[in-house]
């Protein structure tokens, strides 16, 4: 399965990075490209996803992301792993709001992404990226 969440992840690297949006090829934010992932994968998402600002639940210091993430999604203890959904905190003091799959853990370290700017990207996860990871997730069915 994990090996399966990778290789569709690197079927969305190009496109471009669109706020709210979840197509391939057309636009997708960090959070698009997750759930259009999970689409492939699973054929429909876990539950909707309601509209958002780019500053997520941060003026209001709310992990809604964390609490979707842990609603479907098993929380990841062990060591790093390919497909975990990584869950970024982007300031020490913020709520968690971007998402990445781990694509690549030996010999270094890679995740699949999307932000302003770039699209969807693979990126190094790099120490000041790995120093943001607020929690890892496993993706499985039911």
């Amino acid at each position: 399965m994990s090996e399966v969440f990778v290789q569709l992840a690197r079927s969305w690297i190009g496109t471009p990075y669109l706020h709210q949006a979840s197509m391939k090829g057309v636009g997708c934010d960090c959070l698009g490209l997750i759930c259009g992932v999970w689409r492939e994968v699973f054929g429909e998402e876990p539950e909707k996803v309601p509209a958002y600002t780019a500053d997520w639940s941060e003026p209001q210091g709310d992990e809604r992301l964390m609490a979707a993430a842990s609603r479907h999604m098993r929380r990841a203890e062990a060591e790093m792993a390919i497909g975990q959904v990584l869950l970024f905190r982007m300031r020490d003091d913020g709520v968690a709001k971007h998402l990445g799959i781990l694509s690549q853990v030996c010999p270094d370290p890679h995740f699949i992404h999307a932000y302003t700017g770039h699209g969807v990207v693979e990126s190094p996860l790099s120490d000041p990226w790995r120093r943001r990871i607020a929690a890892r997730f496993t993706v499985s069915q039911g």
